[in-house]
């Protein structure tokens, strides 16, 4: 079996890998690190939670172990997607360069710009980033990537979902010709194969499991939900999900439950907390300060549920999490893969449980379909919640079209005032007629004498008085 120690890796690096306690790489790092370290571009392809930061830290601080950054150009690049996992890798590499005299700057939203410039102002060798927070310091004019030998692409599926591709393709354009890649995704969709034949040359491939699968350590459930009336869907659903809680007894130490939707996240985690759950939201709208925060205290213990958007789905390296429960089917099949891999991390066993609504069965057999196996049905642990008697029923009892039939706008046959005599006669004027006096000046159509017939006197007619006839007869004479 492959040791660490049969990489070629620095000495300083294997002792600080020997340190943290690991003696055998994972496969993607046993394939990954060999052609990293030889200079040449890698695709990374695993599924989450089998070492890819190890991948690609490893042989970086390496390659970099001589050499000295210059102020704002810094040595290597690494770009994460979400500011969680940027400060996950920052804080591997601090663990595994702890012994290499290699510095870095970790640049993420939500801190100040100022802190930031001065680090770059330094000299880093390694730059850490989220691609907007790179590209606002670059377009301040304080940072330079004309330097850059390594780039990291992480998670780059995950880039591609948050709509960072356009972004990965401008920094890719800034950085050297001649700059080492290596770029590590969860699934290879047809744009991140694009990325790949665009801007890195003759890759080593290294695929270490099949695309969008899931550990084998993860068992994993489904509670087929159907609510017993609409409007009661929501409050049922949270009323499963303590259910589901309260039914894996001692064996849930801890659990983070993925909502799709931001607004839900802080429905569930308040819902929760009601209900005397430790529970703790966390999502993109959050002030960094209070996400790390949340995080940290998942992580020591002292918060057992972590109630997430998919901004934690990906890449966080969380390692005792005994639970992932799927409050909703995500709506990307690919991100039921990244959520579930949460937990099952580094060969330990872990349980993935998911409701599944009516509304969310085509998201349910997406998945499915991706990951080509059936997942267990679950017994709804409050039994079958009783149906609404009909939907015709409900459509009936609603009080919207009774409100329309009142309306003095829009009035049925029977609620229709009774018609003037004249009514009859206007109906059965010809269709072109009626449609030029609906197109007629309204001062035409209305006030007095607006019903005269072809014989009505126009003027004073005959009945001119004699004065006025008189005076008129003087001025023709004249």
């Amino acid at each position: 079996m492959t040791q660490f120690s049969d990489l070629a890796l620095d000495p300083k690096v294997l002792k600080a890998i020997e340190e943290t306690g690991y003696t055998t790489p994972t496969p993607i790092q046993e394939g990954a690190i060999p052609p990293a370290l030889e200079g040449r571009d890698v695709l990374g392809i695993a599924q989450t939670g089998t070492g890819k930061t190890a991948s690609f830290t490893l042989p970086m601080i390496t390659l970099l172990k001589r050499g000295r950054a210059r102020a704002r150009m810094p040595r290597s690049l690494v770009l994460c997607p979400t500011r969680e996992l940027a400060a996950q890798v920052a804080e591997n590499f601090d663990n595994y360069a702890k012994h290499s005299k290699l510095t870095k700057a970790l640049l993420i939203g939500g801190v100040s710009f100022k802190e930031q410039d001065a680090l770059i102002d330094k000299g880093v060798d390694v730059l850490i980033a989220t691609p907007g927070r790179l590209l606002d310091h670059f377009e301040r004019g304080k940072l330079i990537l004309s330097d850059v030998k390594v780039m990291v692409v992480d998670e780059a599926d995950r880039m591609l979902d948050m709509g960072f591709i356009p972004d990965i393709e401008r920094i890719f354009g800034l950085t050297p010709f001649t700059r080492q890649t290596l770029f590590f995704s969860a699934t290879m969709a047809p744009e991140i194969e694009r990325i790949t034949n665009t801007f890195l040359s003759n890759p080593a491939r290294i695929e270490v499991a099949r695309q969008a699968t899931a550990s084998e350590t993860i068992s994993q459930g489904v509670v087929m939900f159907k609510p017993s009336r609409r409007d009661k869907a929501d409050g049922e659903k949270r009323a499963l999900l303590r259910a589901l809680i309260d039914g894996e007894g001692d064996k849930l130490r801890n659990a983070i439950i993925f909502c799709n939707r931001k607004v839900d996240v802080d429905v569930v985690a308040k819902s929760l907390k009601k209900h005397g759950y430790d529970a703790s939201p966390i999502h993109g709208d959050l002030e960094q300060s209070h996400r790390t925060r949340t995080l940290d205290g998942f992580r020591d213990g002292s918060l057992k549920f972590l109630i997430a958007s998919d901004v934690a789905a990906r890449g966080l390296d969380i390692p005792n999490v005994s639970h992932v429960i799927n409050f909703d089917v995500p709506s990307h099949a690919e991100d039921y893969v990244h959520r579930i891999g949460r937990t099952g991390r580094a060969g330990r066993e872990g349980t993935a449980l998911m409701i599944c609504s009516t509304r969310d069965e085509k998201y349910f057999e997406a998945v499915e379909r991706l990951i080509e196996k059936e997942i267990p049905r679950l017994d709804n642990p409050l039994g079958s919640t009783p149906e609404a008697p009909s939907e015709a029923r409900s459509d009936e009892e609603a009080p919207a079209p009774k409100r329309r039939s009142r309306s003095p706008r829009r009035q049925t046959p029977e609620d229709a005032p009774p018609a003037p005599v004249e009514a009859p006669a206007r109906r059965a004027e010809p269709a072109e007629q009626t449609e030029k006096k609906s197109d007629e000046p309204r001062r035409a159509r209305s006030g007095r004498g607006s019903r005269r017939d072809e014989s009505d006197t126009v003027g004073m007619g005959e009945d001119v008085p004699a004065f006025i006839a008189k005076s008129f007869e003087q001025r023709r004479a004249g």
